[in-house]
């Protein structure tokens, strides 16, 4: 898996940098993976937090510059530096702490790290499914690569026209990405399965977080993920959008998102025949929300 990093191809940006000799691409990342938080979780689908909370383990940097962004975890500086065997021991931790699950959140540039880390883990006693959890913006290629480590998917959405993309999150052709690493993690992991007390152990979760202004480009993405994937998949519909400072220089961010619209979207899918999802009550809006940083975790090794 080191090969991978010589020169990084990991994600649709294509930097093709040495990481292993300290250079960096686009995300910024280096050779080891930088932990910022690892800690259960209990505001994730109820299908994956549970009673007990989701095991998750937030990851510095990004592929993507969402202006919106509430982790906000490019430079790294809030996070610590592990090998991949700490990293492997994490997720022991959070097994150790009845976590229905371990749960990678940002973790499309350290997937050389996390596959020898979940090894190295399983090989340790490690029993719960392995989610991860991306903006989708990932290429085929990549998810192939995890066929024998991760579970669950756990997936963005987050547009139809390309054009919103790049404007909001500085990054091309996120649909035809998008699109292509969903169907190929249906692919791998199959219809979605239960245990006994409704926990996902097996399946795909796309997430799809309406932005103010883009109720129709939120209705292609639902209309495109249920006529393609069916009930394959089960989608998650979101209105927690919170306008940060960091969207003071797009006035078309800064409000949070209308009931009315989020009614809308949702009747929209109820409209096409969409059965497996989630959607969120009013009050998930608010910074209180966001999970705070600065390498967190009572499971290191």
């Amino acid at each position: 898996m080191d090969n991978l990093l010589e020169s990084c191809i990991l994600c649709p940006h294509h930097c093709s940098v040495n990481r292993l000799m300290g250079e960096h691409g686009y995300c910024g990342a280096g050779k080891d993976a930088n932990v910022a938080r690892a800690a259960l979780h209990h505001w994730e689908e109820p299908c994956l937090s549970g009673e007990r909370g989701s095991g998750t383990v937030f990851f510095s940097y990004c592929t993507m510059r969402c202006v919106y962004c509430q982790n906000a975890l490019y430079d790294g500086k809030k996070g610590k530096e592990v090998s991949d065997e700490q990293l492997g021991r994490i997720f022991l931790g959070l097994q150790e702490q009845k976590a229905h699950n371990i749960n990678l959140v940002t973790p499309s540039h350290y997937l050389p790290q996390i596959v020898k880390a979940v090894d190295f883990a399983r090989t340790n006693g490690l029993f719960i499914p392995i989610v991860y959890n991306t903006s989708g913006y990932e290429t085929v290629q990549s998810i192939e690569l995890l066929k024998s480590s991760i579970d669950i998917f756990l997936t963005d959405f987050k547009y139809f026209d390309d054009s919103y993309a790049q404007k909001y999150s500085g990054v091309p052709a996120y649909f035809k990405y998008a699109s292509s690493s969903v169907g190929q993690m249906v692919k791998q992991t199959g219809p979605a399965i239960f245990d006994e007390n409704g926990i996902m152990q097996k399946g795909v979760i796309i997430r799809h977080l309406l932005l103010p202004g883009l109720t129709r480009d939120s209705k292609n993405v639902i209309r495109y993920l249920y006529k393609t994937f069916g009930d394959d998949v089960y989608l998650s519909i979101m209105n927690q959008y919170t306008p940060l400072k960091s969207v003071r220089d797009y006035p078309g961010l800064n409000s949070t998102i209308d009931s009315s619209d989020y009614d809308s979207v949702v009747d929209y899918a109820l409209s096409l025949g969409v059965k497996n999802g989630f959607i969120q009550e009013e009050g998930t809006v608010g910074e209180s929300f966001i999970p705070e940083f600065g390498y967190t975790t009572r499971c290191d090794a």
